[in-house]
């Protein structure tokens, strides 16, 4: 089943040439594991999260984690925690190019940025 999170699920950070790379797993240029891709992936939200919490080869304000963190915590239902995830990834001084589930390239900024309004509009509409 197709998650209403699945259009931003980030999958890599890039620096321009990091997508033309040959991906072995989502996480191209960090550590497997360190993103909780696969977790994702395969729905399993709470080992992503936990991934991504103990994981300490990427820095806990990496715009790519803090995105898929929060996507982990929306699909939980953790709406809260999932904005502040989100927000944060806006707010940061640090902007990277993301390779998305669907293979478009966009910055970290824009891609927090729709996530959090899809969150929005998933609570007000309930």
């Amino acid at each position: 089943m197709k998650s209403l999170f699945a259009s931003i699920l980030v999958i890599a950070s890039a620096s321009g040439v990091a997508h033309a790379q040959p991906a072995t797993s989502g996480e191209i240029g960090y550590a497997k594991g360190s993103l909780g891709y696969d977790a994702l992936v395969a729905g399993d939200n709470e080992r992503a999260i936990d991934q991504m919490l103990t994981s300490a080869k990427v820095s806990r304000n990496d715009p790519a984690r803090l995105i898929n963190l929060g996507q982990a915590y929306a699909r939980t239902g953790r709406t809260f925690e999932a904005q502040q995830m989100f927000t944060a990834a806006i707010s940061s001084r640090d902007e990277v190019d993301l390779i998305l589930a669907d293979g478009r390239v966009m910055s970290s900024k824009e891609a927090a940025r729709q996530a959090l309004a899809k969150l929005q509009a998933r609570v007000a509409s309930r």
